[in-house]
């Protein structure tokens, strides 16, 4: 059963069973969801010197779900997770391995035609599989907040950026968790039961986002998470869920569904607030 399992659904069990692992284990679970991408860099000892555990406890855990020993389990991560690099180094790999592939070169129009055709599916995608429930709850959890916090890192943080400056256009307090200054236990700290957590994170799952997700999660607050599948980490204490597969060329992802679906969210949020961006009061300009 353990080979046939992918890493999505190990990291789906482990949620499931962690509340009845030994405090060991425990440990190990957390250490494994935050380092699953370069799981299959790491020697036994390593994770257990991080773990401060045993490499026998390592063993455990990985019998506890169906593994014959760590080497069987880390074998899971292995076509999940390609080993960490710069992404300098993943974009110029993937750029070569395009060339190489290709009979004759590409035009940059074809390249371009190719790229947006490959968003163009992914919005298809999108439209197709919309979650309705799913929907109302992101609006009502976005009507009902008192402070509105979003946060996502790296290729997400332009979305995040996004819908913050939408967010403005209504009365909600808005707070982007930019970690500016490695800033982000501060921004988040002050997250309240009534208040909001808006988090974007799609595989490998950004830690920075995963943080403030336990903060929020710790404080009581509702949690509305746009992530790329039902298993993410993220998913574990969020109250509404909205998954977006997007499209790919050339091993490049867009974002083009992710920002369609949270320009979706404001105007959805919008009519329901009955908001007229134009009436907005002017405060006039910078200088006068």
């Amino acid at each position: 059963m353990s080979k046939e399992m992918s890493a999505d659904q190990l990291m789906q069990r482990i949620a499931e069973e962690y509340e009845g692992l030994s405090k060991q284990l425990k440990v190990i679970a957390k250490y494994i969801e935050e380092h699953r991408q370069t799981l299959i860099l790491e020697r036994i000892t390593d994770i257990a010197q991080a773990c401060e555990v045993q490499p026998s406890a390592i063993v455990r855990f990985a019998q506890r779900f169906g593994f014959s020993g760590f080497s069987d389990m880390q074998a899971v991560f292995r076509d999940a997770f390609a080993p960490a690099a710069s992404n300098v180094n993943n974009y110029q790999k993937r750029i070569r391995s395009v060339i190489a592939t290709q009979d004759t070169p590409l035009s940059n129009t074809q390249v371009t035609q190719n790229f947006i055709a490959a968003c163009q599916q992914g919005l298809d995608e999108l439209g197709q599989t919309l979650d309705p429930v799913a929907i109302d709850k992101a609006v009502d959890l976005l009507v009902k907040a008192d402070n509105i916090y979003v946060v996502a890192v790296r290729r997400m943080f332009p979305i995040a950026s996004y819908i913050s400056y939408a967010l403005q256009h209504t009365a909600k307090r808005v707070h982007l968790v930019s970690g500016l200054g490695g800033m982000y236990h501060d921004q988040i700290r002050s997250i309240r039961e009534n208040d909001l957590l808006i988090a974007i994170s799609f595989q490998p799952y950004g830690r920075e986002t995963r943080y403030c997700a336990r903060v929020a999660a710790q404080s009581k607050a509702k949690q509305l998470v746009i992530t790329d599948s039902q298993l993410s980490p993220l998913s574990r204490h969020a109250d509404a869920v909205l998954t977006v597969k997007e499209g790919s060329a050339f091993a490049f992802r867009s974002l083009t569904s992710t920002i369609s679906l949270c320009q979706a969210l404001f105007i959805a949020l919008s009519y329901r607030l009955e908001l007229v961006i134009e009436e907005t009061r002017d405060a006039g300009a910078y200088d006068d």
